[in-house]
Formats: structure tokens, C-alpha cells, sequence
């Protein structure tokens, strides 16, 4: 008889999780609490429009790249439509009104780079080298367990992502230029390592996508793979308790009063809701307080704007936009200066779309300041709330046309969500949007482990080792591995 496996969430961690043990012998039920599953895949429709929550876009999806290889091994290319963001303009980063356009291709990018900065030409093609390596010391680079370059990762995993910028720039404008894209991690200075950044830009330097119709789509296809495979993924079925006895991990039991037997239990959610399911003196107090007191990347204010029939060209870039000549330390704002920054996004309704009909700003927002309203209901905040929100979101428009002329006018209808709404919906502590921060000076007691001290329960999902879908992806590999044969799923990949 295949062992039980009941998996806690239904976001990318822990659909894709399922999967793979599903079809390798295991006897799967996905728990998710929510009305529909994906976690950060999920998707919202209002008046029409659609709106994506999380996964915006896509890198290394080119036919033979590392995310069409695992489409393909997870069996979503079929399902699963993507269109190309622009090869010349990916991402265009705004510093103050200066543009600054990055191509995909290590060559074009060194070529576009240099043109911007040709006193730093140099340094460019030595970043970009260096950007490469690190890349290369990764395990799905080249689909093989044992491939690390473990000195290189080690190194770059310690180093502070602005002061390694600073080191190969002597041109403080260009090390601004290149952390531009920096809210896609929320990097914060003298914290983030220069390994996220450089296995983030490799990503989608490489090729870059969109989801056709919306990311909700991956999440669908993970769910009828599971399926048909013979698993189980449940909604509606919030888990409130983690059995235990003595010496392991025994049943997950869910709000409604069931109770799922298991010989694993596997929690692709925040580490923080873990430990709150678990009441058992297999789990240490110094373990305990060591994970509760892991900082949180930073949190989000989101602005969901539907267009006016024909009024918005559809932008097939992602737009990096700042009120001054750094992206740096826009998380550090007062009332007066926010928004220091914002990162502005269409959906991709079809290829080839010449009108957007929806899109995204996101803006850094601390849960301090919606703090006094955490605990009450969605939709049922109180008044005061939403006058705050609607005071955020028109400052938020004002900058949006300073840096995009024409966009307040082109709104037909907009909508918003806090750092709480982020903590109800994914369980994410403070609304993070990466859960727990990437942090240079905390060393191994800034990790969390995918194996937790009760045996039989591990951990899975973006905390794991990064977020983002190849991040969540190479944590559930790695979360995966402690219940199959050494490189197994490696060798599965690498027949695709």
C-alpha cells in the first residue's frame, strides 16, 4: 500500500509537491484553505476584468530553457499559454524620467548597457560574467543534483548585493541601473546577497513571459495532473491541527473536524502558520523562537486598474519606476514621500494584445500602517480603512502619471489590497510578499530548513529557498528528495 503524503496549501509549492510524489508512488491529499487554490497563482475577476495577485511573469521559457524543461515535466505546456514580453525592453527601469531598457541576451544586454555607459564597458561585461557564474552554480542549470559550484555559492550567499555592485561599478548610476528590478526580490541594502540578484537576472535575461489569461491557469493545470495521477487537492479545508504522537507526525486535522491520516505531513505555507498547527514536545523551544524571529521581506500596496475600451496600449514591458536616481531604500518611507517607487504591470489577456484591458502598481507598504485593522474580516474592516486605502490610491495614480502621461485618464475602474489582504488570503507573516527575507548578516539562522525537528513532517514552498516559480520549484526538488531516491527527480527532468 503507497504511503500517505497530506500536503498544507495548495500554492505552487504545494501543487507541485504533490505531483511529483503522486507520481512516484505516493498517495496524496493537497489541503488548501481557500475558495480556490494557487496561493500566489491566484486570480480575481471585477466588472470583467481580470487581475493576476502574484506571479506577473516568467523567465527562461524559451523552447530548451530551464522553465519550458519543467513545463514540460510538470505537463503545463499544453495547458498553460505564454507570450513573450518584449526581446528589447523586458524591463524598462525609471530613475527620476532617465529610462533605461533591458534587452534579452547576455550580448545584446552587454551591448545595450554599454551604450547607456560606455566608460563602464568593462564592468558591464564583467558583471555580466560574473552574473553567468553564479547562475551556472545552480542545480537545475544543468538539470544534474551533484553540479554545484558549492565555493561560488557560498561566496555570492555572503556578499551584499550593493556592495558587490559597487565594487565592479565606479559609476554610481549604473549600479543603480542594474539593482532596478529590485522589488522583484525586495531587496534591501546591505541584506540581500548578490546570489538573488544574479539567479533572478540570469532568469530573465534569458527570455521572459507573460501567462496568457492569467497565472491561475499553471496552478488548474498542477491540479488535474494530480488528479489524473490519481491524487486529491481539497478547497475549503483549512488545517487547524497537526497530530503527533511520540515520535513523529500522524494527521493533519482540517476546520470541518476531519482529520487526515498521514505517514508524512508536508507544510507548503509559512513557517510561522506551521508552528501554530503544532502542539507537541517534539518540537524545541530554541527551534521555535529561532523561526519565529526570522525577519520578513518586505510588504506590498497593490493598485488593480481596468481600462477603458481602447485607451491603454497594451505594454509588453514591466516598468520600474522611481522619484529619484536610486531604487534603493524605497521600503524606508515617511507619509510625505510615499510612494518612492512603483512597479507598474499589464495583464496579458491574449497574445498579441494591442489594448491592455488590466494591469497592476505595486507599491512597498509596512503592516504598520494597517496594523490597527489586522483581525477583522475581509470586506468588513470598517470605513476608516477604506478611506485609507482609497487616500493611498490616489497618490498612488498622481505618481503613476508623472512617470506614465495619460494613465489617470485611461482608468475606468480600480481597486486595492494591503499587506492584510496579502496575510488572509496566502498566510503570508506581515503580508510579505517572498516570505521570510533573504538576510546576509543572519546566516544559517536566517534559513529555513525543509526539514522541521518532528520527523515525518517537512517543509515546502517559497521559504524553503526562494520564491518566485523556479525558486518555489528547486525547494520542492530539494523537499521532494528527502522522500526519493537520490537524484531521481534530476533524472526524470532530464528525460524531457
Amino acid at each position: 500500500m503507497s504511503e500517505k503524503v497530506v500536503i498544507i496549501g495548495g500554492g505552487l509549492g504545494g501543487l507541485t509537491t504533490g505531483l511529483i510524489l503522486q507520481r512516484n508512488g505516493y498517495d496524496v491529499t493537497v489541503l488548501d484553505m481557500g475558495v480556490q487554490i494557487g496561493g500566489c497563482l491566484q486570480c480575481f475577476t471585477r466588472k470583467g476584468a481580470k487581475f493576476e495577485t502574484g506571479m506577473h511573469f516568467i523567465g527562461s521559457a524559451a523552447p530548451g530553457q530551464t522553465m519550458d524543461r519543467l513545463f514540460r515535466y510538470f505537463g503545463l505546456s499544453d495547458e498553460v499559454k505564454l507570450s513573450s514580453l518584449d526581446n528589447e525592453a523586458y524591463n524598462i527601469v525609471d530613475l527620476d524620467g532617465d529610462k533605461f531598457r533591458f534587452p534579452v541576451g547576455r550580448e545584446a544586454f552587454i551591448e545595450r548597457m554599454g551604450g547607456y555607459f560606455p566608460h563602464q564597458k568593462d564592468a558591464i561585461v564583467n558583471y555580466v560574467a560574473l552574473v553567468d557564474k553564479i547562475s551556472k552554480a545552480s542545480n537545475l542549470n544543468s538539470f544534474a543534483s551533484d553540479s554545484r559550484d558549492m565555493a561560488i555559492d557560498a561566496e555570492y550567499q555572503t556578499r551584499a548585493m550593493d556592495e558587490v555592485l559597487s565594487s565592479i561599478f565606479t559609476d554610481p548610476l549604473a549600479a543603480s541601473v542594474l539593482a532596478g528590478d529590485l522589488p522583484l526580490y525586495a531587496a534591501r541594502a546591505g541584506k540581500t546577497p548578490f546570489s538573488q540578484h544574479a539567479f533572478i537576472m540570469d532568469f530573465y535575461n534569458n527570455s521572459a513571459y507573460r501567462v496568457v489569461g492569467g497565472s491561475d491557469s499553471i496552478a488548474l493545470a498542477l491540479q488535474r495532473q494530480i488528479e489524473d495521477a490519481g491524487g486529491r487537492v481539497l478547497i475549503r479545508k483549512k488545517a487547524v491541527k497537526i497530530h503527533c504522537n511520540d515520535v513523529k507526525a500522524t494527521a493533519v486535522e482540517t476546520q470541518d473536524g476531519e482529520i487526515y491520516g498521514a505517514d508524512w505531513v508536508v507544510g507548503a505555507i509559512h513557517p510561522k502558520r506551521l508552528l501554530e498547527l503544532l502542539d507537541t514536545r517534539l518540537i524545541r523551544p530554541a527551534f521555535r523562537s529561532r523561526i519565529m524571529s526570522i525577519p520578513q521581506s518586505s510588504a506590498v500596496f497593490a493598485l488593480y486598474v481596468s481600462f477603458k475600451d481602447g485607451a491603454m496600449p497594451y505594454m509588453n514591458s514591466n516598468s520600474f519606476c522611481y522619484n529619484a536616481q536610486t531604487p534603493w531604500n524605497c521600503e524606508d518611507y515617511t507619509d510625505s514621500d510615499w510612494p518612492k517607487g512603483f512597479l507598474y504591470m499589464h495583464m496579458c489577456h491574449e497574445d498579441g494584445a494591442r489594448w491592455a484591458k488590466s494591469g497592476v502598481v505595486l507599491s512597498y507598504m509596512n503592516m504598520s500602517e494597517v496594523l490597527k485593522w489586522k483581525g477583522t474580516p475581509l470586506g468588513r474592516r470598517g470605513q476608516d480603512y477604506e478611506d485609507f486605502k482609497q487616500e493611498r490610491a490616489l497618490r498612488l495614480i498622481e505618481a503613476m502619471e508623472k512617470h506614465h502621461p495619460g494613465f489617470s485618464a485611461a482608468v475606468e475602474n480600480w481597486y486595492t489590497s494591503t499587506p492584510l489582504t496579502y496575510l488572509d488570503y496566502t498566510g503570508a507573516e506581515d503580508g510579505g510578499m517572498y516570505g521570510v527575507a533573504k538576510d546576509i548578516s543572519l546566516g544559517a539562522a536566517g534559513r529555513v530548513p525543509y526539514r522541521t525537528k518532528v520527523p515525518h513532517l517537512l517543509l515546502s514552498g517559497q521559504n524553503v529557498n526562494s520564491h518566485g516559480i523556479l525558486g518555489v520549484i528547486v525547494g520542492t526538488i530539494v523537499t521532494c528528495s528527502a522522500l526519493l531516491p537520490p537524484g531521481r527527480i534530476y533524472e526524470q527532468i532530464s528525460r524531457i
